[in-house]
């Protein structure tokens, strides 16, 4: 129940931040690549690092990590295909593999498993439209909704609660 309030107020703190949809947007795409892709690889340890270094929203990237890794787990057959397809699958791209493989750091990117660079392209595939569609979400609702949400008595109820109080204590503003 605390993880659902949690969460829940996350949202609501994002939707109702100085933060820009774009930024918002931006946020929430680079978490899908944490939830998308396999999380013990190099390309997550780099997305982590821009989330915290580029001046996007780190709170959708985290509610967005946690949104997209029950998709991820869901679309890894597909993934496994698009990356069986680009491995094995389309001999024209062999020598680019074989001199990527033979590089010093290239072999720790795990893209020799179908599934790590079927998700990470399909990722990549992904990125922008996310950003646009949360973009839009959060235009919309920030117009149309906003306003309404902050005066409502469920919006006062969340961040009045003792457990949101707690949460804004330890959260960097």
């Amino acid at each position: 129940m605390l993880a659902l309030l949690k969460t829940l107020q996350s949202l609501l703190k994002e939707l109702h931040s100085d933060g820009t949809p774009l930024q918002i947007g931006l946020g929430a795409a680079l978490g899908a690549a944490l939830g998308l892709t396999p999380i013990a690889n190099v390309h997550n340890a780099i997305v982590l690092a821009l989330l915290l270094v580029l001046n996007v929203s780190f709170g959708a990237g985290m509610l967005a990590w946690g949104l997209f890794v029950p998709l991820g787990f869901i679309l890894d057959p597909v993934f496994d295909r698009i990356g069986h397809w680009l491995l094995v699958g389309t001999p024209a791209l062999t020598p680019m593999w074989t001199s990527w493989f033979n590089a010093p750091l290239v072999p720790y990117t795990n893209f020799n498993n179908t599934v790590v660079l079927g998700s990470v392209v399909g990722w990549l595939v992904l990125f922008v439209p996310i950003v646009l569609l949360v973009k839009f979400l959060v235009v919309r609702y920030r117009a149309r909704y906003g306003e309404r949400v902050r005066k409502s008595r469920f919006y006062k109820a969340v961040t009045a609660s003792q457990a949101y109080n707690v949460y804004r204590w330890f959260s960097p503003e």
